[in-house]
């Protein structure tokens, strides 16, 4: 019988190499799909780029952290013999200006008869100014300045004595007054 010339194909079954069939592996349909699966991807890697530096940027100190940090004091208006007392990340700090005789009494104390022995040198940066956490370092009360036995501070709370120094002297309170981290360039007073 012969071929047939039939735009359909040959009566053994082949296509004509003028028509391609569309089939399910067709080319334009897999780059629709490569085209789906990427954009996907990249909407996928977006979010989880901009969610990343979401949790990033949340570990990160915010600005009234920073603002607290440290704080500048202006010491020339404290008198000798005075207490100032100001605030610091919360909580307040004495910032003492001590007299020589208040220097000579502390550097006179036998350091083996304190709770916590801590030389007075150890303590204060400059001897004329002595600055310490106002908090007490038994159950964190705040001591009242110039009272107690010492001349330093007293716990009202519990009855511990500290001595101008801020060493514990009398009472329950385990440690001395805590000294925060500081710095004195000429009037300014730099804490944290």
């Amino acid at each position: 019988m012969g071929t047939a010339v039939s735009g359909m194909g040959s009566a053994d079954g082949a296509f004509d190499k003028d028509r391609i069939p569309k089939t399910a592996g067709d080319p334009t349909r897999r780059e629709f799909t490569y085209f789906m699966l990427g954009g996907a991807r990249f909407i996928y890697a977006s979010a989880a780029r901009l969610a990343l530096i979401k949790f990033v940027a949340s570990m990160s100190l915010s600005a009234d952290v920073l603002a607290l940090a440290s704080a500048e004091f202006d010491t020339g208006s404290i008198m000798e013999g005075t207490t100032l007392t100001v605030k610091w990340r919360g909580k307040p700090v004495f910032i003492r200006h001590r007299t020589d005789e208040e220097i000579a009494r502390e550097k006179a104390v036998n350091v083996s008869t304190l709770k916590d022995p801590q030389d007075d040198s150890a303590r204060a940066v400059d001897p004329k100014w002595l600055i310490v956490l106002g908090v007490c370092t038994h159950l964190g009360c705040v001591p009242i300045s110039g009272a107690g036995e010492y001349g330093g501070w007293f716990c009202p709370c519990h009855g511990s004595h500290y001595d101008t120094g801020g060493r514990i002297r009398k009472g329950p309170a385990p440690l001395n007054l805590e000294i925060p981290p500081y710095k004195l360039n000429g009037d300014k007073l730099i804490v944290g």
